[in-house]
């Protein structure tokens, strides 16, 4: 399982209409194979900042897989526009973990 991580930087006062539109996008990355989930998560202390995590089967599975679809450019014209700077993504695998039961 790979883990994607991204910190989104949306221009302040544009949250809600954010949120809107990653309703509105879900549907795109979720339709991708290889994908496993998605949380996003808005900071405390820093309202316009949220952290976005996606779990995939593999990197190209979002690299490829996602990125090359004939979805990505929706998901591109929904959402990218939000950002200010554009983030960095990057991949993580797990090396531990502990979860309550």
């Amino acid at each position: 399982m790979i883990l994607e991580h991204a910190l989104l930087p949306v221009r302040p006062g544009h949250e809600a209409a954010f949120e809107a539109a990653l309703v509105e996008a879900r549907p795109l990355i979720e339709a991708t194979p290889g994908f496993g989930g998605l949380w996003l998560s808005r900071s405390v202390e820093s309202p316009s900042t949220y952290l976005l995590l996606v779990e995939w089967e593999s990197v190209e599975a979002h690299t490829e897989g996602f990125r090359g679809s004939d979805r990505y450019p929706r998901w591109r014209e929904l959402l990218h526009h939000f950002y200010e700077p554009f983030p960095t993504v990057e991949h993580f695998e797990t090396v531990a973990a502990s979860v309550d039961a």
